[in-house]
């Protein structure tokens, strides 16, 4: 059990917008501060922090919480495991015992089982690769791609014979049930009869960590002729690509040193650029970045360098990325490699000096590589084609943020094509003030924070409902910022609430205040440890009506009102079935009930 001191401790010492600063680009919005939410995919800021009640909330997906909450949902910890991260990081002793007498969950027997058999399964297929005859192609395949001995070892490089039961013999050896290897994305469940197979065959394979360290994935290169050339693991109790980057683990200490991350599309580039002493490379499962991926990244990064292929579909991603990148808060910087080689191919062809100093050293700043892809679309040769590109080149540096960088790419486009400085100037004035009133037709991406996105996210407050929920919602509100407000609500009122959390929630803060709890929406929140009830009291406290007597009294009035009507709709069915049955006496006991409680209710 964890003492409730450290608790509170881990909560005074952990300011939650430093917290939630690390994952998501926050923006001040008057006392509180927004920014797009790192748990469902948005353009537009719905996520809230307010660092005066120490909570967040979502009003997109309803997520909400204090810091722990925060950092329960964004690492996937149990309340024990955030609580010991959050007091290892404020230096706070871990003297409690983690252990209890209770049995594992099934959900964490199942990881643990998994985490084993991955773990056993990547010993093995590197067994195979560096000393079995069966996987002598494999090794003159990594020998030509420039894979030393030292490479295969750091990075655990195996290989999946072509064999159909090489691993599922294995792992049955083991004890590992194969229904539960199929689950975790090892083995396959034959097609046209009974038992499972090999997931991968003939194939190179990358072990994946998580951010623990932890083998949780494969990837696998095809060497024989076929497809698809590379393949994952499915998305498992252990392994989600959206949220996974391969060699994060080991690349961190590095990203955190230098505040950089560099951004590869492929397992290999990362291992080769590693080679070449870029040690702050990471790439995506083989899908596109995602929020999620950015997220995780703002924890130790504030600027990103894309290096992605240099063919047409790197480049697209890359410019895909970008918007993304720059609304999760980071500076963004692009490689653009020559000849549509990808990352691995030019340090294999040039080496790796000048792969640090001209891709990585000397990336060019995200707006850059937005006017070199832009020229792509626009036939220079003639007048209309440079009259098109200038137009849509002034639209982009419209968008950017400094003056500084905004007069000096207008003026290198002016002088480019022998255009005026101030015409373009006045044509970025013009796509500005459209933007900001939000009648310029698309909004672009990256430009979240203006004005139409401001009238857009009001949106996503949640609707009114009936007087009496408003009312009950009201005063929970205050009564998480008032002792004696709760007091009087419990004297009142007592459990009289009509929604099932909100009595909830006002039973929680009867037995919070009676422990002499002084109001701290953070500190309750802590109490809850229930999700649904979590995400209620983050969204209830960000109600911001001013208190006074008599709104107290009319909330208090209306729920008790509403109360009484809905016992009096209950002895009413209560009668007409009693009646129904011929059990006058009863009926007329219900009804003495009834008149007993409308006069009540219009008492009070």
């Amino acid at each position: 059990m964890i003492p409730q001191s450290v608790i509170d401790e881990v909560l005074s010492r952990h300011e939650i917008s430093e917290t939630v600063g690390k994952y998501v680009h926050l923006t001040k919005n008057g006392k509180y501060l927004k920014g797009l939410c790192p748990f469902h995919s948005e353009k537009t800021p719905s996520f809230t922090v307010t660092p005066e009640k120490q909570i967040f909330h979502c009003y997109g997906c309803g997520k909400g919480g204090n810091v722990i909450k925060f950092v329960m949902e964004m690492e996937g910890e149990s309340f024990p495991e955030a609580v010991k991260a959050l007091a290892e990081e404020a230096g706070i002793p871990i003297t409690w015992t983690t252990a209890n007498h209770e049995e594992p969950s099934a959900f964490h027997k199942e990881k643990k089982i998994l985490i084993e058999a991955h773990e056993y399964s990547s010993k093995l297929y590197h067994y195979l690769l560096r000393n079995m005859e069966v996987a002598k192609p494999a090794r003159e395949y990594l020998m030509s791609r420039g894979f030393t001995d030292t490479l295969i070892e750091q990075f655990g490089i195996g290989y999946a014979p072509a064999r159909w039961d090489t691993l599922t013999q294995a792992l049955e050896r083991k004890g590992y049930a194969p229904a539960e290897m199929e689950a975790g994305g090892l083995l396959s469940r034959r097609q046209e009869s009974e038992g499972y197979v090999d997931r991968f065959r003939d194939r190179i394979m990358f072990p994946i960590h998580d951010a623990a360290g932890q083998i949780v994935a494969f990837a696998g290169r095809l060497l024989s002729d076929g497809q698809p050339k590379y393949l994952n693991s499915p998305e498992t109790a252990l392994f989600n690509k959206s949220k996974t980057l391969y060699r994060l683990h080991e690349a961190r200490p590095a990203i955190r040193r230098s505040r950089q991350a560099v951004l590869f599309e492929g397992y290999v580039d990362v291992i080769k650029a590693w080679s070449a002493g870029v040690h702050n490379g990471v790439a995506t499962m083989g899908t596109a970045l995602t929020g999620e991926h950015a997220a995780v990244l703002k924890r130790f990064a504030d600027e990103v360098i894309l290096c992605y292929d240099g063919d047409d579909a790197g480049q697209a991603a890359a410019h895909k990325s970008i918007p993304l990148l720059e609304e999760a808060g980071f500076r963004v910087r692009v490689s653009v490699l020559p000849n549509r080689m990808d990352p691995d191919e030019y340090i294999s062809s040039h080496g790796d000096e000048p792969f640090v100093r001209e891709f990585i050293e000397g990336a060019v700043s995200a707006v850059k590589f937005q006017l070199i892809y832009l020229r792509k679309s626009h036939i220079l040769l003639e007048e209309d084609g440079r009259i098109r590109y200038l137009r849509d080149a002034v639209r982009i540096v419209a968008r950017r943020d400094s003056p500084t960088e905004r007069e000096l790419l207008l003026k290198e486009l002016a002088q480019e094509f022998g255009v005026s400085l101030d015409t373009l100037k006045q044509e970025s004035f013009e796509y500005r003030q459209q933007e900001k009133l939000g009648n310029a037709g698309d909004i672009p991406a990256g430009s979240w924070n203006n004005v139409w996105n401001e009238k857009r996210s009001a949106s996503k407050n949640p609707p009114l409902g009936a007087a009496h929920v408003n009312a009950e919602r009201q005063l929970l509100s205050w009564m998480m910022q008032d002792k004696e407000t709760a007091l009087l609500v419990q004297q009142k009122l007592g459990e009289r609430f009509h929604v099932e959390d909100h009595a909830a929630l006002a039973a929680y803060l009867y037995a919070y205040y009676a422990q002499n709890n002084d109001p701290d929406v953070g500190r309750f929140v802590a109490v809850l440890q229930d999700d649904r009830l979590e995400r209620t009291a983050s969204a209830i406290a960000l109600i911001d009506i001013p208190f006074g007597e008599r709104e107290l009294e009319d909330c208090i009035r209306t729920i008790g009102r509403a109360s009484l009507a809905r016992e009096v709709e209950r002895l009413t069915e209560e009668l007409n079935r009693a009646q129904r049955a011929g059990d006058y006496s009863r009926a007329t006991q219900m009804g003495i009930e009834i008149i007993a409680l409308e006069k009540q209710r219009k008492q009070f």
